[in-house]
């Protein structure tokens, strides 16, 4: 056979990086929604009466089904046993369907209707679950959180199975290629969801002078629209590669109960998923109550009505440089040159600064933390390419668990020391931030990559789905918690704008503590069973 025909999708970088970022779209989506009422909690709590219980309760819901009734571990099999593509139209549906249901939940129609009548009267005591402590609903939560938590509910379940799903068509794109690269690409593109979140969810909330919440969710929907027509066209192009390949749609031996033995009697996979429960508890959490946290610990005086800095415009223009900073960054990792790569981290270094100032100017708490995945764009690749050529994946989950506790531990009591310094605090929050999105790239970069040298290629999909489990059941218990503690450490404070976050921040950085053992354990662990999480991706 030639070399002409033996030639696939696959083999061309084009292609298969074109794969990727159909999926990485679809993920960027993804993330925009699931953050899109954490810039605006404070207006949650004004317009439709969510505290920081019913927020925390309603944000926790995301994987309610997935850990208590199991779904990702269904995920897993349908993953492999569909293939890659079926389940990536079907997660993409899903999570329209429960993005829809959640804009309902928070849209005017809604008050006085009698869904609102009956959620009022009902789910206020759920038997077995309000006994264990683990109900997503309780007694006197707001209807419209309620059916949000409902609505959040089934979008998780599309969500998460998204995201074992994405995690699959990069092994089957990428495998013995640029893996790690791949996947730190992908995670750095939906990374900058977090930051469109941040600035155009206030700015949709806020648009024409009125303030409407629900119109920061369908902003949302819209995108969950474009998120299944990229997941569309995946589909097509990866069945165009089955056929190059004369291989049929991925689908592995049937499943057997004793394949998720297998997996489980692992010891370095027990390490990478409890690693990963832990440090994604204390990441994607936070991100949900970052924006109040930075409320309630800088000074924050809004513009002058009628200046340019207060106008509609200026968060466009906000936005517009942020994405010269993503794409410059992320451009000069790929470049031969080095005149070109360090003229284009020149440009990203320049416009980072002017992002901060504008920032600044705006005096905007939700485009501050907005800074977040900046960084991690920028180092990502350079990450993913070095774990390629280089290894080290154990060594980096053990810095990042360092600069993670780092970093709680400054929000937690060096920011509220410099609180009423206008400038001294936004310095150190930005600087705090961007140091937590380096880190965010460090942990996962290494982490994802790292779990085909664990297990079976035939099973890879449900060693995926059962982290991902595990990993939820911290997503799931954190916001929950951080609610509740707010609360409760906050008594008689109305004021949302008022919390202390104290104990909150310290509890999360106790979750960076107990990553940072697992990380060094699970070194110890590579270097005695030679699991080769030290070593390249790429072999020479």
């Amino acid at each position: 056979m030639s070399q002409a025909i033996q030639k696939t999708l696959r083999d061309s970088a084009a292609m298969r990086w074109s794969a990727l970022l159909l999926l990485a779209l679809a993920m960027f989506c993804s993330y925009i929604f699931m953050d899109i009422l954490s810039p605006i909690k404070d207006l949650m709590q004004e317009t439709r009466g969510w505290d920081s219980t019913a927020f925390g309760t309603m944000q926790g819901s995301e994987v309610f089904l997935n850990v208590f009734a199991f779904f990702l571990i269904f995920a897993g099999i349908i993953l492999d046993k569909m293939g890659v593509r079926f389940t990536a139209v079907l997660s993409a549906a899903v999570m329209l369907v429960g993005a829809c249901v959640k804009w309902y939940a928070v849209s005017d129609s809604f008050i006085g209707s009698g869904l609102e009548h009956w959620f009022t009267d009902n789910l206020n005591y759920i038997p077995v679950f309000d006994e264990l402590g683990v109900s997503p609903f309780y007694s006197g939560m707001p209807a419209s959180a309620k059916f949000a938590a409902c609505g959040f509910m089934i979008f998780g379940c599309g969500c998460e199975m998204a995201g074992i799903t994405v995690s699959r068509g990069i092994v089957k794109w990428f495998k013995g290629r640029e893996m790690a690269l791949a996947m730190g690409s992908e995670m750095a593109l939906a990374r900058l969801g977090v930051a469109t979140c941040m600035i155009f969810s206030p700015f949709f909330a806020r648009l024409g002078g009125q303030v409407s919440v629900s119109r920061s969710v369908a902003f949302g929907v819209v995108l969950m629209c474009i998120a299944l027509i990229m997941t569309i066209v995946y589909f097509v192009m990866d069945r165009k590669l089955d056929a190059q390949t004369g291989e049929a749609e991925e689908k592995d031996d049937p499943f057997k109960v004793s394949d998720i033995g297998k997996i489980l009697s692992d010891q370095g996979f027990w390490l990478v998923a409890l690693l990963c429960v832990l440090y994604y508890s204390a990441i994607f959490p936070f991100q949900k109550y970052a924006v109040n946290m930075l409320q309630c610990n800088l000074t924050l005086e809004a513009p002058a009505d009628g200046s340019f800095w207060a106008s509609p415009q200026v968060t466009i223009w906000q936005y517009v440089i942020m994405l010269i900073v993503a794409a410059t960054g992320f451009a000069s990792n790929f470049q031969k040159r080095s005149s070109a790569r360090f003229s284009l981290l020149a440009v990203s270094i320049a416009s980072l600064v002017v992002y901060c100032y504008m920032g600044y100017m705006r005096q905007s708490a939700e485009s501050i933390f907005a800074v977040f995945p900046l960084l991690a764009v920028l180092i990502t690749p350079i990450l993913g390419s070095y774990l390629d050529h280089h290894g080290k994946a154990a060594t980096m989950l053990v810095l990042g668990s360092l600069l993670l506790i780092g970093c709680h531990l400054t929000f937690a009591f060096v920011l509220p020391a410099f609180k009423m310094s206008p400038v001294g605090g936004i310095i150190i929050a930005y600087a705090t931030i961007l140091v937590l999105g380096a880190s965010f790239s460090l942990v996962p970069a290494s982490l994802w990559p790292s779990v085909p040298k664990l297990v079976d290629a035939k099973v890879i999909g449900s060693a995926y789905a059962l982290i991902f489990w595990i990993q939820n059941i911290g997503l799931w218990l954190f916001p929950l918690l951080i609610g509740k503690v707010l609360d409760a450490t906050n008594p008689g404070v109305t004021d949302p704008t008022q919390f202390d976050y104290t104990a909150p921040l310290v509890m999360l950085a106790c979750l960076g503590v107990a990553a940072l053992v697992l990380g060094l354990a699970l070194k110890v662990v590579d270097r005695k069973k030679g699991l080769g999480l030290e070593e390249p991706n790429i072999k020479q």
